[in-house]
């Protein structure tokens, strides 16, 4: 099996947002900010090629589903559907890829499913052979969105995807379509039902923690929904990996695509081995 890192549509969001309540003074010796405040941010997918004899894609990212003046608002950078473009650098097309994996609806991170905006056109599902993979509980959110994250989802996703005859929804840590081959870890500090999937010694980390300024314990996002619940299932999540070492695949982080978790003297968790990008990275794989 070989991971490769896809990337998809990347986003200029506003700094504050992304880092909470952590003062600029500190987030931004991680991440510089432009002149309007906005740090640039991937949506990074992770593509198995070869588990169990099929080609599985970890998320989708944003895509670029957005009309003109959204794709404004929410920060979109491309007006093309970069990760079509990306799996295609990896040899596939998205008729190729035989189970999507989402760890949640929000549309950065499931946005990807759609064509790209066409004026005049509805919007509609690739990836015609594929099954959708979402978590139980966060379907449930999705169908009744709270009025803090309805804008977080977009209207037209889970009718299409119910329409597909393709959705199945997981419960626990193991999923009809992919067994024991993929375990699935559930967070609700960002938002009800997230879903974490861990592949030989890769985990996806998504929104739980979307890139390496994140690994600190106290960083949150202001758009996390329970920031104190998410720090402590970061910190059990971050013992475990780093006892098992586990690697994290960061969806949002501009620069790193994967790295290993470190804790020092103090406790304080960070990360070592940073890798940008993956090409055909073989599971099991040091450096």
């Amino acid at each position: 099996m070989e991971f490769w890192s896809i990337l998809g549509n990347s986003q200029q969001l506003d700094g504050g947002a992304m880092f909470g309540n952590a003062p600029k003074a500190l987030w931004s010796r991680w991440i510089a900010p432009d002149a309007q405040n906005r740090i640039p941010l991937a949506c990074r997918c992770l593509l198995a090629r070869d588990l169990d004899g099929r080609n599985v894609l970890f998320e989708t990212g944003i895509g670029a589903f957005f009309e003109p003046a959204l794709r404004e608002r929410y920060g979109v950078v491309e007006d093309r559907h970069v990760l079509l473009d990306s799996l295609a650098e990896a040899g596939l097309s998205h008729e190729d890829i035989d189970v999507v994996v989402l760890s949640h609806l929000h549309f950065d991170h499931a946005g990807g499913l759609l064509a790209a905006w066409q004026e005049g056109q509805p919007p509609r599902l690739l990836f015609p052979r594929a099954r959708y993979l979402v978590g139980a509980e966060h379907w449930r959110r999705a169908m009744q969105p709270h009025p803090r994250d309805r804008a977080s989802f977009i209207p037209e996703l889970q009718a299409l995807l119910e329409q597909s005859g393709r959705l199945e929804l997981v419960e626990g840590e193991h999923s009809p379509t992919l067994g024991e081959a993929v375990r699935f870890h559930h967070s609700d500090g960002h938002t009800p039902g997230l879903m974490l999937a861990e592949v030989a010694g890769v985990v996806f980390c998504a929104d739980l923690i979307p890139g390496r300024a994140w690994v600190h314990l106290p960083i949150t996002m202001g758009y996390d929904r329970f920031p104190e619940a998410l720090i402590d299932e970061k910190r059990g999540f971050l013992a475990d990996m780093l006892a098992r070492d586990v690697r994290l695949f960061f969806t949002h982080d501009h620069a790193c695509a994967l790295a290993r978790v470190t804790r020092d003297e103090r406790g304080r968790y960070g990360t070592a081995d940073e890798q940008p990008a993956l090409a055909g990275w073989q599971a099991g794989a040091r450096g």
